[in-house]
């Protein structure tokens, strides 16, 4: 079935969510070793279609790349050398990270579960993929 794949990168964690095969709902999928990310998407890839890849882009108030943007550009780089075939669009990860927080709150998430940050990361790239598909301009072919 086809998936559209959100990616929270960060330098030692990366949150994963999938798309719905109708592609309307995204849902948390994983928390891996950012080492592992790319192993982790080839055996995903075996058993189900990624058609696109969303991925989180740090952006500071103003604008312009963060910081943490030079990390997630040689993520990039690789994520197309690896998956030539699979378009990447980059969607803005502004206040994922305190989205999440929030979810894991209105869902009654005890407070020590909320601490996990893998809990974090995996929740964020379903917010960014949910942005993503929510947008009515998405590409979701």
């Amino acid at each position: 079935m086809n998936r559209i794949i959100g990616i929270d990168f960060g330098r030692k964690r990366t949150g994963l969510a999938a798309s719905d095969p109708l592609m309307v709902f995204a849902s948390a999928l994983d928390t891996v070793h950012s080492a592992n990310i790319i192993d982790y998407l080839q055996k995903y890839a075996q058993n189900e279609t990624i058609i696109r890849f969303v991925v989180g882009y740090p952006m500071n108030l103003d604008n312009t790349p963060s910081e943490a943007a030079r990390d997630v550009d040689a993520f990039l780089n690789l994520l197309k050398k690896k998956f030539p075939d699979i378009p990447v669009t980059l969607e803005d990860e502004r206040f994922t990270s305190v989205l999440a927080h929030r979810a894991m709150i209105d869902g009654g998430m005890k407070k020590s579960d909320r601490r996990d940050k893998a809990s974090v990361d995996k929740i964020s790239a379903a917010i960014i993929l949910q942005s993503y598909l929510d947008r009515p301009d998405a590409i979701k072919e």
